[in-house]
């Protein structure tokens, strides 16, 4: 038996597994002390997000579809790193792939769990700073839209509930605090 808080777990077994996730029936006993189950979907990744922010503090944002919800999508660039691969790594080849960008400082601004009631997903998020450009290398099957718009912009769409995307929601209003607030680095 494995305590894991107040709960008790006596039996694991997965039950679904990809590439990227696999999920797991557990056997539990409850903080009630009831018997239970409780089901876990274990990402294999780390997802990562970027907001790269240019001289004039304009950003880019990638439209794609979206399997799983059945729609466009516009959000942050975006994807996800091995465990084992420092997430800074991951998210400097995410932009570099999705965008085309390189940048020469970057600064986490940001880490969430994603969905910590049934998944043991989480996000780091960055701004990455003194951009260059390259030509985007997106996956083989990534068909992806990409939009230089003012990171104000960005802001309003978010504040209008255009887009949905968690990592973009949460990445743009703490980038929006840190700029009012004056503490975005390199901030004019």
């Amino acid at each position: 038996m494995e305590e894991r808080g107040p709960w008790k777990t006596l039996r694991i077994e997965e039950r679904y597994s990809t590439p990227w996730i696999s999920v797991s029936h557990h056997d539990v006993i409850d903080p009630s002390g009831r018997q239970g189950i409780y089901g876990v979907v274990h990402f294999r990744n780390i997802a990562v997000g970027i907001i790269p922010l240019d001289e004039a503090m304009n950003t880019w944002i990638v439209g794609q579809y979206r399997y799983p919800i059945d729609r466009y999508c516009w959000e942050i660039p975006e994807g996800g790193g091995a465990r084992e691969t420092p997430t800074i790594e991951s998210a400097k080849r995410e932009l570099r792939e999705e965008v085309g960008i390189t940048a020469e400082r970057w600064t986490e601004v940001l880490r969430m769990d994603l969905s910590n009631s049934a998944s043991d997903e989480e996000a780091i998020i960055y701004v990455a700073q003194g951009l260059s450009f390259h030509q985007p290398e997106p996956d083989h099957n990534e068909e992806l839209e990409i939009r230089k718009i003012p990171f104000a912009e960005l802001f309003d769409m978010v504040m209008r509930g255009e887009l949905q995307d968690s990592l973009t929601v949460a990445a743009v209003m703490k980038v929006e605090l840190m700029r009012r607030s004056g503490t975005l680095p390199d901030q004019k």
